[in-house]
């Protein structure tokens, strides 16, 4: 078999290749950033057809906004996954590499991801907790006006391995599971979340549907980034805690993937934390010490790993296919 018959079947493997690849050269777009315009038209739906946008005190669920709110959902999420399975999904085995490799490379976030954990840790390391407290604010929704270093470290790594899931796995997962279609549509479901999904009194009911439906979509892809994350270390003990922890944590999904990835790191995350005048007491997650800002770039590496692995796995996949097919 010439090359020309051997590299269709590492398709897949090419595929998330070169989306890593343009992700680590090229990072996130710093003008005209896809997801910058679909949050510009979600804002505009949501003020649109939301009855409870002008709301600043608690409310019942309300069906009606609930119902509204699932359909300006499937308005947003829906359309581009069917156009492009419809149109764009039977090139040439070449062209759909590059073109699926660019479109997955668009949803991915882990040079994104390495640059905010940096102006994090560099402020961090220097001693300048009012930079490092500013940068924070980008990363979590926790006020962060009181933090110390250490809070600002678990912040921190809760959010790169939460968000590592989130932004980089979970798209490779359903890239693998279904293609760019399936990409698209967890990706615009995951920000929906980030924008609606909030237990105030405006999103209470319109959002439900965005928060409830994102949960579902990252519960399989979840749990494929916990075993990522465990396979680096401590992998029995990693399920375990993913399983007894990520069950109590406030965020399901959330939970599993970072009780496993502080189990790995040998650090404790979790405990208490300040949102809009609330304080959450939350379950701890993981084993060992609690973190400090020394761990942030430890949690990076995880992430990275977690990718990689995922690459290999997949790679040795369809090798075993080409070997059963020739």
């Amino acid at each position: 078999m010439n090359y020309t018959e051997i590299l269709p079947f590492y398709s897949l493997t090419l595929t998330i290749l070169l989306a890593l690849i343009l992700d680590f050269i090229l990072g996130e777009a710093k003008k005209y950033h896809y997801l910058v315009g679909f949050g510009w038209l979600c804002q505009k739906l949501e003020r649109r057809f939301n009855p409870d946008h002008q709301k600043n005190n608690s409310s019942f669920f309300s069906i009606k906004s609930a119902l509204l709110g699932i359909c300006c959902w499937s308005l947003l999420v829906i359309p581009l996954p069917i156009i492009y399975f419809s149109f764009f999904n039977q090139l040439i085995w070449y062209w759909q590499i590059l073109f699926d490799g660019t479109i997955l490379y668009l949803a991915l976030g882990l040079n994104s991801l390495n640059k905010h954990a940096m102006q994090v840790y560099r402020p961090l390391k220097s001693g300048d907790l009012s930079t490092a407290r500013h940068y924070t604010g980008y990363l979590v929704s926790r006020e962060t006006q009181t933090l110390t270093e250490r809070t600002m470290a678990r912040a921190t790594i809760e959010s790169m391995l939460e968000n590592g899931h989130d932004a980089v796995i979970a798209s490779l997962i359903y890239y693998l599971i279904g293609g760019i279609p399936l990409v698209i549509a967890h990706r615009f479901a995951n920000t929906l979340d980030a924008m609606w999904g909030y237990k105030t009194p405006r999103y209470y009911s319109f959002g439900y549907s965005s928060a409830r439906l994102d949960d579902l979509l990252g519960f399989i892809t979840a749990k494929c980034c916990t075993l990522l994350y465990a396979f680096q270390g401590h992998f029995f003990t990693s399920l375990k805690n993913a399983y007894s922890q990520g069950n109590q944590y406030k965020s399901h999904n959330g939970g599993w993937v970072m009780a496993a990835g502080a189990t790995v790191m040998e650090r404790t995350l979790g405990g208490i934390a300040h949102y809009n005048g609330a304080k959450i007491n939350s379950v701890i997650l993981g084993t060992g010490q609690k973190v400090t800002s020394d761990d942030i770039p430890q949690s990076l590496l995880l992430v990275k790993y977690a990718a990689l692995i995922l690459v290999v796995l997949c790679f040795f996949w369809q090798t075993l296919l080409l070997i059963h097919f020739v």
